[in-house]
């Protein structure tokens, strides 16, 4: 609900600015679905949908995100998505928000093309649309008039992007300086939280893991892994990234990362104790992953999560 009614202030207010500048209106926002009884959300918002299947086409239409259950709100909202690409195909711009990249992904109109959505949703889109390129790490994407965003309250800055692209840039810093939203934002990267992938049911990589995860400080030899878990290396790569999504390297480090985020967090000890305890003897090699991974330097990440953060 917070995505639809932020959305709806947010470019109903851009539209009242554009007028005051002696601009006529230039968007008719409307809130629309299948479902036309009025909705609130305990009484802070209420509306009376537009019935959708009234609108023969629009300029942008803009989906919400969606509930955590995916397949059965594309099963039941088939027709919904058979509306969705015929607009699209009709000239209408898309954007979706948070895992509404789900039903835009549903409608193949992202087949072979970049998206983003929620970081904590990435594995169940992966699984469900094998064909779509997802960048977790990508605040907004866009592409042909199709615009993704990364997960949860990140919807503010796909509408201030779409704001400014509509309007201009001026009401999209107005609206930026009014609703408080950092306009410059471009990542999600710092909100990530690792998900460990091990429901794959592959039994030799789910033994690979653990044993990645309980040796981070020592130096591991995936050759010598792939020998003790009586496979070849190259067969062990290919079971790997089949089942996790990520090389045996990339899962190394993302473990490795995340391990020392928590502990730049909670305590108080220096960049190379931090380093040293996830098994990093070179700092350069350190900062250059941690900030790949996190979108920020080991030492910004502390000052931004660990209020007690000293300089070292």
């Amino acid at each position: 609900m917070s995505s639809i009614a932020g959305s709806f202030e947010i470019l109903t207010r851009a539209n009242q600015y554009w007028q005051r500048a002696g601009n006529k209106p230039l968007m008719e926002i409307r809130i629309a679905g299948f479902v036309t009884d009025p909705k609130s959300n305990a009484g802070f918002f209420s509306v009376c949908p537009v019935d959708i299947q009234e609108i023969k086409n629009t300029d942008l239409l803009i989906i919400p995100s969606l509930s955590h259950d995916y397949e059965n709100v594309i099963k039941k909202n088939k027709e919904l998505i058979i509306w969705i690409r015929e607009q699209y195909k009709a000239g209408a711009e898309i954007a979706s928000i948070c895992t509404g990249a789900f039903l835009l992904a549903a409608t193949g109109l992202l087949d072979g093309k970049t998206c983003s959505t929620h970081w904590n949703a990435a594995i169940d889109f992966k699984r469900m649309f094998p064909n779509i390129h997802l960048q977790t790490d990508k605040l907004i994407t866009a592409a042909q008039g199709i615009y993704t965003n990364g997960g949860a309250y990140s919807f503010l800055n796909l509408i201030l992007f779409l704001v400014e692209k509509y309007f201009d840039r001026e009401t999209a810093i107005l609206c930026s300086k009014v609703f408080q939203i950092d306009i410059e934002r471009t990542s999600q990267s710092p909100f990530f939280i690792f998900q460990k992938q091990k429901n794959h049911g592959d039994e030799l990589i789910c033994q690979a893991q653990s044993y990645i995860e309980e040796n981070l400080s020592e130096k591991i030899s995936f050759e010598v892994l792939a020998s003790k878990l009586a496979t070849s290396r190259r067969n062990f790569d290919r079971r790997f990234i089949k089942a996790v999504g990520n090389t045996p390297v990339e899962y190394l480090q993302r473990v490795k990362v995340e391990v020392a985020k928590k502990t730049l967090e909670k305590g108080r000890k220096s960049i190379f104790e931090v380093m040293d305890e996830v098994g990093y003897s070179d700092d350069k090699a350190f900062r250059e992953v941690f900030k790949k991974i996190t979108g920020l330097s080991p030492l910004d990440y502390r000052a931004k999560y660990n209020k007690e953060a000293v300089l070292v």
